[in-house]
């Protein structure tokens, strides 16, 4: 019989085989990410010898991942309801007319719309939003979705610092500390990043406009709405003001919110059997790409949370660290945690690596308050919109028809940038 001793290492390898194996077959693009997320998890479970508990655990990650792939569902649904009623195209007018058709002004413009959008903190509705109001000029022009789905990443992982969203929130309950302790200090840090991410956007809009040239657009003027479409407009405009404030205000469930949202917008724009028909046939395709990835991820973490693999990873991860670099913990936990959000999931690192590593700060005479700050500069803040451990990440490549292995080799190093960046001005305000 094995002892708990010889269990757990031989867990963290299993487990970081596993996350290795998997990331090697995305990356090199050897087979889908649907085949990778489900069959290397249930091989490694068989060969870790837990077999027997499979079907639970897969049940288990399938039942934690179910009420964001029935938002994800309904929400989709609900924007592309919207696209196809016109909603969004004054909008898309409007900013094709102050770009002229300029590409560098549209990917600049796409991270400044990002920036303002993701102030909600979730970063399921931000792309929701954003790509849902942006992938038609980026067709019209015949711009990269890459470059899209890059740039919106990069400005919704900043943002992702605020203290309603999925970091800093994790990070206050983990260590038991409040916002003044984690986020204020972080404030000068946090507006390094956006800077970087425009000047980032700029670049990349650069050699988008080296590529494509300024495109000479006819950007017909609308004709005015009149009638039942006029009041059609306004209704879909009021709906969607109201289901965003909904979400702001966390009302209720995401998604119950979507679920209703479309349901109302059905009954203003397709009330009929045969339209409501028509929207599925033409849009599901979108859902079953989307959602498929959502349940294959749950598999994953199912199996990995359930077999106690992560915990077995992080507990071997912080053995490795060695007594006198405990004063450079915080610096290493910054540069480190991005990388990290490719491997553990927010629950995994922040209730599980954290902790440790803020306890084993303190009692050698640092501030624990300091592992927090740095943990935020990273793991799921810039690296959140990359991880296919977070379920987000395929709303944003699923919805910008990008193949998520093309997506972190793309933005990788400009999303890394990010946290190099705010990371140097959190050493120079002492906030590390």
């Amino acid at each position: 019989m094995t002892s708990d001793h010889e269990e757990v290492p031989m867990l963290a390898v299993t487990g970081f085989a596993t996350v290795g194996l998997f990331l090697a077959l995305v990356l090199s693009r050897r087979v889908s990410v649907l085949l990778a997320l489900t069959l290397v998890p249930i091989a490694a479970a068989l060969v870790a010898g837990y077999g027997d508990r499979l079907g639970e655990l897969i049940a288990e990650g399938l039942s934690t991942v179910a009420p964001v792939a029935i938002m994800i569902t309904f929400a989709v649904l609900y924007f592309s309801t919207m696209i196809d009623a016109g909603l969004f195209d004054p909008a898309v007018a409007r900013i094709l007319r102050w770009a002229g058709g300029d590409p560098l002004k549209i990917t600049v413009g796409t991270a400044v719309l990002t920036l303002l959008v993701a102030l909600d903190g979730d970063g399921a509705s931000t792309f929701l939003i954003t790509v849902s109001a942006l992938l038609p000029i980026y067709r019209r022009l015949g711009m990269r979705r890459i470059v899209l789905a890059g740039v919106i990443c990069l400005a919704a992982g900043v943002m992702n610092m605020v203290p309603w969203g999925g970091p800093t929130a994790r990070a206050m309950a983990a260590l038991d500390l409040g916002s003044a302790e984690l986020f204020l200090p972080l404030l000068p840090a946090m507006a390094a990043g956006v800077a970087w991410v425009l000047v980032a956007a700029y670049l990349i809009g650069r050699a988008e406009r080296r590529r494509l040239g300024v495109i000479t657009l006819e950007v017909a003027e609308r004709p005015r709405l009149t009638g039942a479409a006029r009041v059609r407009f306004w209704l879909n405009l009021l709906l969607t003001l109201l289901l965003v404030a909904a979400l702001l205000a966390q009302l209720a469930e995401l998604e119950v919110l979507f679920v209703l949202g479309f349901l109302v917008a059905l009954l203003i724009n397709r009330p009929s059997w045969r339209a409501q028909q028509e929207l599925l046939t033409e849009h599901g395709h979108n859902v079953v790409l989307v959602i498929t990835m959502i349940f294959a991820a749950g598999v994953f973490t199912g199996i990995l949370t359930g077999t106690g693999m992560i915990q077995a990873m992080a507990e071997s991860l912080v053995a490795l660290i060695p007594a006198s670099a405990a004063g450079l913990l915080p610096v290493a936990t910054a540069i480190t945690s991005m990388p990290m959000s490719l491997v553990f999931t927010p629950d995994a690192y922040y209730f599980g690596i954290v902790p440790v590593l803020a306890e084993t700060t303190a009692a050698l005479g640092g501030d624990p308050a300091a592992i927090g700050r740095a943990a935020i500069l990273g793991q799921m803040t810039t690296g959140f919109p990359l991880s296919p451990l977070t379920a987000s990440t395929f709303i944003l490549v699923g919805m910008s028809g990008v193949d998520l292995g093309e997506h972190q080799r793309f933005i990788f190093g400009w999303a890394f940038g990010t946290t190099l960046v705010m990371t140097a001005v959190a050493l120079l305000t002492g906030v590390l």
